[in-house]
């Protein structure tokens, strides 16, 4: 019985030897338009698709493979007298060997000014329906969308065929080949739409690396890269010397990266657990990050720190002082670089576009059991115009900058979070509490002396005064917040009591 092999291909890595190799097999290779001519230069004998069918290609090549002459040969079950009668009926060849991979359409739509038709011309409508016909009848034919895969197939091919188990896992990957490309369909016309949250929501990412282990070594991990990761993602940075990134690695990292695109003066921010510990600003990067150091010398260390100008020496020396697992920066000085890569331990990370804002449609995703939450990103950031003085006293101009850099680094703390800030620097930071009032007694704590004449950012309204008690207490000077509780007026009168300056922005930041 004649052995056939179909090859449709946009990608034409490998396929002029898979099909080279597959004719020496004894195989008759049957071919479309392209591809067709790329092995035919190549010396391999081919079967246009048009005489298989008895149908010419045509509306300007979208419609070649849709015919039972193909799908016949496709998905036949060999083991089936009744479908091998209607195929010897109906004068239809088996076709053994399906290798397809589909029109450029995420190329497409990644190049930039790319317009609605040009992404729509690069639906691929016939390669989806072949690579499916092929993969349901898996048993029976092999299918190969991926060329790394070709090579494993012909020398299985030449030792005697693809055994049971690989056709299976080959079929696999069709299907999984195929949900992502209809998912990048969907959510580009989504987007070009400006659709709303979907009925049914089917997200796609691609592997960047398997990871040694998760949060901890009894959890397996990978690391995937979201298409068309926006400037600045942290799937976008160059890893240029250290150690592997593990899961924790990642995941402080891209908190750091966050954090950092909120200003736009020199400054560096320090990241442990995924939570800031100190973030500075300066004239000059090393003094932001002197100011990132002194902030918490004890929780740097080891920590990730990043950085939102180019690293020269005198930053890079004063950097190497304290152990770090992982610097990000948008650049590096060739010197600094050698006096950081002395530092074997420490992962060096280049990303570009580190200041880039997040996108406008930029979604949070997270997991719950069983479900999945969705959110627009949390862009907001209420500039010194959204302020609402509510005390007796207004703030300072330089209070005014404090609690601006404090009201910034809260709405990256694990709520509840309150933040002390003073002289351009973090100075006190209380994560994650269950209750606000000893979230601000961890940040007052970790001030020590330097909470007096510092500020007070708390990321959601305070339900009671004892927040603003506590402030008094410690020297605080002003408190910014978002207001809102039924209480607020029990705040306000307990700070113009104590001389404390108070302003709402009238949003929250909650970061669960």
């Amino acid at each position: 019985m004649k052995k056939r092999a179909l090859f449709s291909v946009s990608d034409k890595t490998g396929v002029c030897g898979f099909a080279r190799r597959a004719a020496a097999l004894g195989y008759e290779i049957i071919s479309t338009g392209g591809t067709q001519k790329t092995l035919e230069e190549a010396g391999v004998p081919v079967v246009n698709v048009s005489e298989v069918t008895g149908f010419p290609e045509c509306l300007d090549g979208r419609l070649k493979t849709l015919h039972p002459a193909i799908h016949g040969g496709i998905l036949a079950v060999r083991g089936s007298r009744d479908h091998m009668a209607q195929m010897e009926l109906l004068n239809i060849e088996l076709i053994d060997i399906v290798v397809i991979n589909l029109y450029p359409f995420k190329q497409t739509i990644l190049r930039e000014g790319v317009r609605l038709d040009e992404a729509i011309e690069n639906i691929d409508i016939g390669g989806p329906a072949l690579i499916r016909s092929a993969a349901k009848n898996w048993p029976d034919v092999v299918v190969a969308v991926d060329p790394s895969d070709y090579e494993g197939i012909l020398e299985q091919l030449e030792n005697g065929g693809v055994p049971r188990e690989r056709r299976f896992e080959l079929a696999r990957k069709v299907f999984e080949h195929t949900a992502h490309y209809d998912a990048l369909i969907a959510d580009y016309l989504r987007r070009q739409t400006g659709a709303g949250y979907p009925e049914t929501l089917t997200v796609t990412y691609e592997k960047v690396q398997d990871l040694r282990y998760g949060e901890n070594p009894h959890q397996t991990a990978a690391f995937y890269r979201e298409v068309g990761s926006p400037q600045g993602s942290l799937v976008r940075a160059e890893h240029l010397h250290g150690k592997e990134m593990s899961f924790c690695n990642i995941n402080d990292a891209a908190a750091a990266a966050a954090l950092i695109k909120e200003f736009d003066c020199p400054c560096v921010v320090a990241v442990k657990h995924a939570t800031p510990c100190g973030v500075g600003l300066g004239g000059t990067l090393t003094e932001a990050y002197r100011k990132a150091y002194d902030a918490d010398p004890v929780s740097i260390y080891g920590g990730i720190v990043a950085l939102n100008r180019v690293c020269e020496a005198d930053t890079a020396e004063a950097l190497s002082e304290t152990p770090l697992d992982i610097i990000l920066a948008p650049g590096y000085t060739d010197e600094a670089l050698e006096l950081l890569t002395c530092k074997k331990n420490t992962r060096i990370l280049l990303l570009e576009g580190i200041c880039e804002p997040v996108p406008e449609d930029a979604l949070d995703f997270k997991k719950v059991s069983g479900g999945l939450l969705v959110q627009s990103a949390d862009r907001a950031a209420s500039g010194p115009a959204a302020l609402k003085a509510v005390t007796k006293r207004e703030p300072a101009p330089e209070e005014l900058d404090a609690l601006g850099l404090a009201w910034c680094v809260c709405k990256h703390v694990k709520s509840n979070a309150i933040v002390l800030a003073r002289d351009g620097m973090t100075v006190g930071i209380g994560p994650g509490q269950t209750n606000r009032v000893t979230a601000a007694e961890i940040a007052i704590r970790y001030a020590g002396g330097r909470a007096r004449g510092s500020v007070m950012a708390s990321d959601a309204f305070f339900p009671f005064p004892d927040c603003v008690e506590a402030a008094g207490k410690a020297g605080i000077t002003a408190i910014i917040q978002p207001g809102g509780s039924i209480r607020d007026q029990a705040s306000v009168e307990a700070a113009d009591r104590l001389g404390i300056a108070m302003v709402f922005t009238g949003e929250r930041h909650f970061k669960h």
